[in-house]
């Protein structure tokens, strides 16, 4: 395996960035100098690649991680009159996805410690909204560590739900369930073995991965919806591409579609319904074959890097202290995140950020509470999630990405000391 080139601009760490070397450039140049920019075979290579490295039988591409989130509500068929429950600690493309669609979203509060969405916080939202009218789960692994999906799906029988693991790739979950899913939602199949990949969808309907440049696999723009339902697999390519169906057995206008002798017209297609331009071009998709085949190396750096955080973090008190990984699942770190309690300490968390740039240190917050954005606050009046609250007031991520070094993260956490007094 090429080892990727050291991160050469250390005068300033972002909170992320994507790690690219003359391996992946060779392979975009390549098919830029092919035949086929677009809606050619390297879209196909890339899939059964990331198929692959998440145990999936199904890959389908997408041009972002929300057009992803999109193209699942869609395929499940949720509308008007439905409710979708996800954690309010979240980008916002988790909540966008069921109102695009026009469904009503339910915000689940979070554990205060690791801002996961656990079962009794689903519960508690589908209990606000009605549980009857609960469709679908949009269930967040954040930060890289995991929601508890089999707990979800035992808790809400023959709801789907989609994993948004967009902070998630190359992590996994113990003992969690294997066999086919199904439309439905749920697991089903076979008994508990080991460690399943996130990506697998032992227990819900499907994935979705975001393949930003921040994020641990990175195309530019992308995303990948996984899942082990064939049904599902072709209701996302269908709509994907603008909802054309080029299936001849499903063309329902038979005059136009089939000549004298009954072979299907060579130009012809239909469409059952609108979809969406949401395809992955050739390029991004040669990115993303080249960098997939690093999956493992990255996620080894990053659990190496989070590790030294992990350490070092230790060192600076009692108000400073790194998140806890969720029981059950072996991470892949997306972000390395510090929970300060910055009203101990009596100092803004935006003064450190400020302070921490100046020094050349990026950091990010992830996420404002959603719920408390103003079109849902508006929708959603009144809503208190404490919880959400508490993780919100304390998070801040750190740099990490698979470029740095151990001496990067000593540098990170001695500015965030000498910034916050402590240590």
């Amino acid at each position: 395996m090429t080892v990727p080139p050291p991160f050469l601009d250390r005068s300033f760490l972002p909170y992320g960035r994507q790690t690219v070397d003359d391996g992946d450039v060779a392979a975009v140049v390549a098919v830029l100098r092919g035949d086929f920019l677009t809606t050619g075979p390297e879209v196909d290579a890339y899939e059964a690649a990331f198929a692959e490295a998440v145990d999936a039988p199904h890959a389908v591409a997408c041009s972002s991680g929300t057009a992803g989130l999109h193209l699942a509500m869609l395929a499940l068929g949720i509308g008007p009159g439905d409710v979708v429950i996800t954690p309010t600690v979240t980008f916002l493309a988790s909540a966008n996805c069921a109102a695009y669609v026009g469904a009503e979203v339910a915000f689940a509060d979070v554990d205060p410690a690791t801002g996961l969405m656990r079962v009794a916080d689903a519960e508690a939202a589908a209990g606000r909204a009605g549980r009857d009218r609960v469709t679908a789960i949009v269930a967040v692994h954040l930060n890289g560590h995991c929601t508890d999906v089999a707990g979800l799906a035992a808790a809400f029988p023959g709801v789907p739900i989609v994993e948004d693991a967009c902070h998630a790739l190359g992590g996994s979950v113990g003992g969690g369930s294997v066999g086919g899913g199904s439309v439905g939602g749920g697991s089903v199949g076979g008994g508990r073995v080991g460690n399943t990949l996130v990506g697998a969808c032992p227990d819900s309907a499907m994935a979705m991965f975001s393949t930003h440049p921040v994020k641990t696999v990175a195309t530019g723009e992308g995303g990948v919806l996984t899942t082990r339902d064939a049904e599902l697999d072709r209701r996302l390519r269908v709509l994907r591409n603008h909802g054309i169906e080029r299936d001849p057995s499903r063309f329902t206008e038979t005059e136009r579609a089939f000549d004298a002798e009954g072979r299907p017209n060579p130009w012809y297609y239909e469409m059952p319904a609108p979809g969406f331009n949401y395809r992955l071009s050739d390029i991004h998709a040669a990115l993303g074959r080249a960098q997939i085949a690093k999956l493992r190396h990255f996620v080894e750096v990053r659990r190496h890097l989070r590790a030294r955080y992990v350490e070092r973090l230790r060192a600076l008190g009692p108000h400073v202290r790194p998140l806890p990984t969720a029981p059950g699942c072996d991470p892949a770190w997306h972000l390395s995140v510090a929970l300060i309690d910055f009203a101990a300490l009596g100092i803004e968390r935006a003064a450190v950020m400020h302070r921490l740039k100046e020094r050349g240190i990026g950091t990010q917050v992830h996420y404002v509470p959603v719920h408390g954005q103003p079109y849902f606050k508006a929708l959603h009046p009144g809503l208190h999630l404490p919880g959400a609250e508490a993780y919100y007031a304390r998070c801040l991520s750190l740099p990490l990405f698979p470029a740095m070094g151990e001496a990067d993260v000593d540098r990170v956490v001695a500015a965030l000391a000498e910034v916050l007094g402590v240590g």
